[in-house]
C-alpha cells in the first residue's frame, strides 16, 4: 500500500528502522510508534519506498 503523503512515508521509514533494530522503538513518536506495532516489515517497506514526488506534505482528510 503506497503512502498518501510525505509525512506518512517518513513515518513508515522511521517505523521500519525501529522494526529492524536500527533505532530504538522508544525514540518513536506519533504515527510511527503505532505503525511499528500494527504493520509487518513488508508493509512498512512498501509504504516507506513510495516516491515522494507529487505527494502533499500531509494527507487531507
Amino acid at each position: 500500500m503506497p503512502a498518501k503523503s510525505k509525512a506518512q512515508q517518513m513515518a513508515a521509514g522511521a517505523a521500519l528502522a525501529a522494526k529492524r533494530g536500527e533505532i530504538k522503538k522508544s525514540d518513536l513518536k506519533g504515527a510511527s510508534r503505532s505503525m511499528v506495532k500494527s504493520m509487518s516489515e513488508k508493509e512498512l517497506h512498501d509504504m516507506a519506498s513510495t516516491k515522494r514526488k507529487g505527494k502533499p506534505q500531509h494527507a487531507s482528510s
